[in-house]
């Protein structure tokens, strides 16, 4: 028996937590002067409100160690493998935070940089839930995940870089220069790290592009599962799944709302799409 823990930013829907119990670790988020526990004490429709109508960029934080320490201490008690996996450590100080709290606990968990982060990241923990109720062990469910890592798309379509433009990675100047020509950005998940894979003129164009990098990544999407996650922006969630179902004929698509952690960066309108 395998026990399962993650951060908050991996997305899973909460029907899917509870399915299969997977403990959580939440990351904080903080707005103007309040701090939340992201999926606690805020949820994603809440924090889009808020954020949506400040002009402050949210402040996101990891667990602390001890956070992990105490949950690694209790879950020991049950004599049973533990995995606990984390946001991509190139976007997060959450991978470090969870290797410092197995250190404080002394317990013997195993702990999983994904080097992805919102489904890119849960889609790794859902394979290995299926593994371990198959009766696979931990040590034979490790390489399988590690080559599902190597083999994820992450890709991120930006509707808008005003949140980029707040976080000072883009100038005010440059933002404006984007928005006049409607550009829009798709970034990728590469290595732990987010890169700009191309840049579009025009919503039409740009979804199209995105479900031909789609095509272009493998020929058989059979076995797929896919994970969509979204800022709010429902008609585009669905435009996108009709489409995919109707070129690709995946297994499954997963579709839940981006938590703050992933939202705060991917801005109004942001949608991520994951699969391997």
């Amino acid at each position: 028996m395998v026990q399962f823990i993650t951060d908050s930013s991996a997305d899973l829907p909460k029907d899917l937590l509870e399915k299969y119990n997977i403990y959580i670790v939440p990351l904080s988020v903080q707005i103007e002067e309040t701090q939340y526990l992201e999926g606690i004490s805020i949820t994603p429709p809440e924090f889009y409100q808020k954020m949506f109508s400040t002009d402050e960029l949210p402040k996101t934080s990891q667990p602390s160690p001890s956070d992990f320490a105490d949950l690694f201490t209790k879950l020991a008690e049950k004599e049973e493998e533990i995995l606990c996996f984390t946001i991509s450590s190139g976007l997060s100080g959450t991978y470090q935070s969870a290797c410092l709290g197995k250190e404080l606990s002394k317990t013997n968990v195993t702990i999983f940089d994904t080097l992805g982060g919102s489904l890119g990241h849960g889609l790794q923990i859902l394979k290995a839930v299926e593994l371990a109720d198959k009766g696979w062990k931990l040590g034979d469910i490790i390489p399988v995940i590690e080559k599902i890592r190597d083999e994820m798309n992450i890709l991120i379509l930006l509707d808008t870089i005003e949140n980029v433009v707040k976080g000072g990675r883009l100038s005010r100047f440059q933002g404006s220069i984007v928005k006049v020509l409607n550009i829009k950005v798709i970034l990728e998940g590469i290595n732990g790290k987010i890169e700009v894979l191309e840049k579009i003129r025009g919503n039409k164009r740009f979804f199209k592009r995105a479900l031909n990098i789609i095509g272009e990544r493998k020929a058989d999407f059979s076995e797929t599962v896919f994970g969509i996650t979204h800022t709010g922006n429902f008609e585009d969630v669905e435009f996108l799944k009709t489409e995919i179902e109707k070129r690709y004929n995946p297994r499954e698509i997963i579709i839940n709302y981006m938590g703050a952690t992933m939202g705060t960066y991917a801005g109004k309108g942001g949608t991520i799409i994951s699969f391997y």
